[in-house]
């Protein structure tokens, strides 16, 4: 099979489109597969990092405001459906597969004026808005959420397989959590708290727990904070400044980044974050409790239609961050990680919506749109 991904911006888009593209090799080991993208985005470390080419057209997301730059970047959009077009006609792939986000709609448009199938994943539960202009004209949506199918017209064309991921249930026993916390230099028998706001951290509820550490609030749970390699250094001053020395605290661990996530995510006990659509994914795969703090000003508020999927489900709270505050934080936090029955209900309630075998729902609906 040969497979063009488009996919830009951020690894929300990026992770997916990886993630199919190896599943497609682990099952056609000679496919030819290449990424579309901008040279801005992650993409630009991501896919090269993960063994494939990477072609860069210029894209931008569209915006509501009419400015100079923003004309300007809607006219090098456009401008740059006949590069796409040239890349597609070199390539000759029988399937182009978007990912969402700004890239998607000039190469998508490309493809299909030149004939070639077209597949978008949304990965988010509210449709962004490339997938909303592309469904009358692409052959197929996978979305990763029943939500999203709910949202899009043309229903005959959605499928939900979920989100492809890396992160898998450990299943992991009493004794290998322990020995986990134990590796972190917490207590064994207190429950920890996973905080972590992506992958350059949150400053909203990095503050917070700033705070909350300064008020020593965390009298019933031990804390993991991840809070971004930019702003790690800038959280060890302001303690500084607070006068708290980090390396005395036994129960609260600071990090710029984790790097054995998956591990570390199946032996919390819940889990502080914001709901990005791969995050959502995989706490239910795990089937961790969560409190979610959405990210405030993005397209379609979708963090937030995000966070409800597992909040419907009873496997999660939500703290607005403009509602956000140490003490509320910590009533939420102490409410569900001081009962055993509720952390086991939270649980359980997560592990419902978790879809097995993406990857291959994914790959059996690609092959069908190419063999039409």
């Amino acid at each position: 099979m040969r497979v063009i991904v488009a996919a830009a911006g951020t690894g929300g888009h990026i992770n997916p489109g990886i993630a199919i593209a190896n599943k497609i090799k682990e099952k056609e080991p000679k496919s030819k597969i290449i990424f579309i993208g901008t040279a801005r985005g992650l993409e630009n470390d991501l896919v090269p990092r993960a063994g494939y080419e990477l072609e860069r057209i210029e894209a931008y997301g569209l915006s509501k405001k009419l400015t100079i730059d923003n004309l300007k970047k809607m006219y090098q959009t456009y401008h740059s459906i006949s590069k796409a077009k040239k890349i597609i006609k070199e390539f000759r792939p029988d399937v182009v597969i978007g990912t969402g986000g700004y890239i998607c709609g000039p190469v998508c448009m490309a493809a299909k004026s030149l004939k070639v199938p077209v597949v978008l994943h949304e990965s988010n539960a509210f449709p962004g808005k490339a997938v909303k202009m592309l469904e009358k004209k692409v052959d197929k949506i996978l979305v990763a959420f029943d939500d999203a199918k709910k949202r899009l017209k043309n229903s005959e064309k959605v499928i939900v397989t979920g989100n492809p991921t890396k992160i898998r249930n450990l299943d992991l026993t009493q004794k290998q959590k322990e020995g986990i916390k134990k590796q972190l230099g917490f207590r064994e028998e207190k429950p920890f708290v996973l905080v972590f706001g992506g992958s350059q951290g949150a400053k909203a509820i990095n503050d917070t727990f700033l705070t909350l550490m300064e008020k020593r609030l965390n009298k019933d749970y031990q804390i993991l904070l991840a809070a971004g390699p930019r702003q790690y250094d800038e959280m060890k001053e302001e303690l500084e400044n607070r006068k708290i020395n980090i390396e005395m605290q036994k129960e609260i661990k600071i990090v710029p980044y984790i790097y054995n996530m998956e591990e570390v995510m199946n032996a919390c006990d819940l889990a502080i974050c914001r709901s990005g659509a791969m995050t959502i994914t995989e706490l239910a795969i795990i089937g961790k409790p969560a409190i979610f703090i959405p990210l405030p000003n993005v397209s379609n508020n979708h963090q937030e239609y995000n966070a409800k999927v597992l909040e419907e489900v009873g496997a999660a709270k939500i703290i607005l961050e403009k509602e956000l505050t140490a003490e509320k934080l910590n009533k939420q936090i102490t409410e569900i990680i001081t009962k055993e029955e509720t952390l086991q209900k939270m649980a359980s309630s997560a592990r419902k919506i978790a879809i097995s075998q993406v990857e291959e729902k994914i790959y059996q609906e690609i092959k069908k749109v190419v063999k039409k």
